[in-house]
């Protein structure tokens, strides 16, 4: 507030400045950007530029390398889009550009990588280091995943499962935030293909609208309109589709029966190891809040009644059960879009898709979160 009158004051003082001294204006873009660099320790080979599509990568041109390592080439852009340069088949470098040319030193034999100029490709290099170092943490986790496997450790085994869950959250969460520092770069949308539109829809609907705005013209950004669009109706705050399908007895039972409580809707199958590796988690948290006002709607996926009333008989499953014994032709898997299994949706009292994806911790969380 104490700065209310001298900014008001200020604006006409400002006119007068910039009338006096000249205004500085930002040069109009001419369609033209340079990618240039240096390259030290350089093999033997090309190096090659190519162009992302919607759908495919496509060659452009082979850059020529000049004395001491130097290049320059000059592109004609005329829309935001992804680029790779292919520097002799050994490293790969993935460049934003539209507007700001860019500059790039990489030096062979101590693999140092350098990217300036153009902030977005900047903020490209910074998303593909947090993918690199994500990978890099899945592979030995797999490894430690797969050790586990072959020594039968079970405990282990829902350890490693455990960790792979709050790492991905974890890394989720270092994607949106460089994403909303951003400042409205392009190149984010490299960073909200690396999110899950099942947990994460809303935010990345946010960012492709944004961006829609500002470059209005940009096929990948059309392309995630077209897609998000095709799965809003699943997203998180919108009315679960209805369910309804036989239990064990034969009788339907509706998704809609169980509205005024929290229900889990649980796609899985009797032969599915992981599903029923996840069983004794949901029967602990069953037991724990279902006299609060949590349920599970569970959805079998199995082909024969006798694998599902088996494993539901094995596995202590005392909520309610349903299936139509389709498969993933599942009536119900077609209207959830469910590919894969294990898969849960989360519906609130009122019958609205709240979270999707719960299982071990994230599970445990959430509900304590709503009931503790």
């Amino acid at each position: 507030m104490r700065f209310l009158t001298k900014s008001i004051f200020s604006v006409g003082l400002a006119g007068i400045l910039l009338a006096a001294c000249g205004e500085e204006k930002k040069e109009v873009f001419d369609g033209k950007v340079t990618i240039s660099g240096k390259l030290e320790n350089v093999p033997e080979g090309d190096v090659i530029l190519s162009k992302y599509d919607v759908d495919k990568i496509s060659v452009l041109d082979t850059i020529v390398i000049g004395k001491g390592g130097s290049f320059d080439y000059e592109i004609n852009i005329d829309q935001p889009n992804f680029y790779d340069l292919d520097l002799f088949g050994e490293r790969t470098i993935r460049l934003a550009l539209f507007d700001e040319d860019v500059k790039v030193k990489y030096n062979f034999e101590t693999e140092k990588l350098d990217v300036s100029g153009s902030k977005d490709s900047q903020l490209l290099f910074e998303i593909d280091e947090l993918a690199l170092k994500y990978q890099e943490e899945t592979n030995a986790m797999n490894s430690a995943f797969y050790e586990a496997m072959s020594e039968k450790n079970q405990d282990k085994v829902q350890e490693i499962r455990e960790q792979y869950t709050d790492m991905g959250i974890n890394h989720a969460d270092k994607v949106k935030s460089v994403i909303q520092e951003s400042k409205g770069s392009f190149a984010a949308l490299a960073g909200i293909g690396m999110l899950d539109p099942g947990t994460d829809f809303n935010f990345i609907d946010s960012v492709v609208l944004a961006l829609g705005d500002k470059y209005p013209e940009m096929k990948l950004i059309s392309t995630w309109k077209q897609e998000l669009n095709e799965m809003r109706a699943l997203s998180v705050g919108q009315p679960a589709p209805e369910i309804s399908l036989p239990n064990p007895e034969g009788k339907v039972v509706n998704l809609s029966d169980l509205r005024g409580k929290y229900v889990m809707i649980d796609f899985w199958a009797g032969w599915c190891k992981p599903c029923r590796d996840e069983n004794p988690n949901v029967v602990r948290l069953y037991n724990k809040y279902k006299d609060h006002g949590f349920e599970v709607y569970g959805v079998s996926l199995d082909r024969t009644r006798d694998m599902w009333t088996k494993a539901i008989a094995e596995d202590g499953l005392t909520w309610t059960q349903v299936s139509d014994l389709k498969y993933f032709n599942s009536e119900a898997a077609a209207k959830y879009q469910i590919n894969a299994i294990p898969a849960t949706y989360m519906v609130d009292p009122e019958g609205n898709i709240m979270a999707k994806d719960l299982r071990g911790k994230s599970l445990e969380r959430k509900l304590a979160e709503i009931f503790d």
